[in-house]
């Protein structure tokens, strides 16, 4: 029988996850209030990001007086590439489609990592996680059909490469084992210099640079090291689940603030992937719960000898 985690460090993962879940649903209103030209908001975004790691980094290392890695071995390098690139083509989403398709479609990111965690690490989805699927991937296909029409394609499909490239990365996390918070805060350098050399003119271009900086030093760090490190405590899929929370509450802070309100069928469509992702995590709470049990019957039913 395989073994049941102990439930502190489970919780303990949970409410990580969860903060970071938060934290990043205020990611898109807050790019969106800078009011700046992608590349400026990019270069600027994830420089922060960097600045905001190193210093945090150095000042762990003073108050733990012990080598602290920044990036953990080749997983390590290899998660850093995936989240580099998944920072591009979550700004050039967010600047080429609505925020409601943006946060949709990244919510596939808990059945990409369902999928790739059984290719790699040998994690076979349950029958339920593969009806969820099949739910989604309809959910998604609503999206980006309604995206077809309205011209913001290319805007889709960067969103769905960057709940492919977080799943990646999130798997990796999860079969090396290491200590990856920091891995997508250091190597957000990478996107940053990427946006540096491609500014307009040479120059950037941000309206409201507060809110850009606030993201890049406050949120964005806070956001991406809970999630980084949740793979520690949870699963792949578990992980991915708590992108919902962008789902669920991006759309309504941008509604509240920029008045933009989704297409129907956008609303059809993330409704069904919603439902689809709550009735899952449901389903795995109350799955937990009942070998949780079963395992302790078994170790107190179990003889012991002298």
């Amino acid at each position: 029988m395989t073994p049941v985690q102990d439930p502190s460090l489970h919780r303990k993962g949970l409410m990580i996850t969860a903060i970071g879940g938060l934290a990043l649903s205020f990611d898109i209103p807050l790019i969106r209030s800078a009011h700046g030209e992608v590349w400026s908001v990019l270069a600027v975004r994830s420089i922060a990001t960097f600045l905001v790691a190193m210093a945090v980094w150095s000042v762990l290392r003073l108050l733990l007086h012990r080598p602290l890695p920044l990036i953990p071995g080749r997983a390590g390098l290899a998660a850093g590439v995936l989240y580099g690139i998944n920072s591009l083509t979550f700004m050039l989403a967010v600047f080429n489609t609505t925020t409601a398709n943006v946060v949709f479609i990244l919510a596939f990111t808990s059945m990409f990592a369902a999928l790739l965690s059984w290719l790699f690490l040998g994690e076979r989805p349950s029958n339920a996680t593969l009806a969820t699927m099949a739910a989604m991937v309809c959910g998604v296909v609503l999206i980006v059909h309604d995206g077809l029409e309205s011209g913001n394609f290319f805007g889709d499909a960067m969103a769905a490469c960057s709940a492919f490239l977080l799943a990646s990365a999130i798997t990796i996390s999860r079969k090396s084992g290491a200590d990856m918070g920091f891995v997508p805060l250091v190597t957000a350098i990478v996107p940053g210099l990427a946006g540096l050399l491609m500014l307009p003119g040479g120059s950037l271009q941000i309206e409201q640079p507060a809110f850009i900086l606030f993201n890049g030093l406050v949120m964005i760090p806070l956001a991406f090291w809970c999630l980084a490190t949740g793979p520690r405590y949870l699963s792949a899929p578990e992980v991915g689940m708590f992108y919902l929370l962008e789902t669920v509450l991006a759309p309504i802070w941008v509604w509240i603030v920029f008045a933009e309100q989704p297409s129907g069928q956008t609303l059809v469509g993330g409704s069904i992937l919603i439902l689809a992702l709550l009735c899952h995590s449901l389903w795995q709470m109350r799955s937990k719960a009942k070998a949780a049990r079963l395992q302790s019957a078994s170790a107190v039913a179990a003889p012991t000898y002298p």
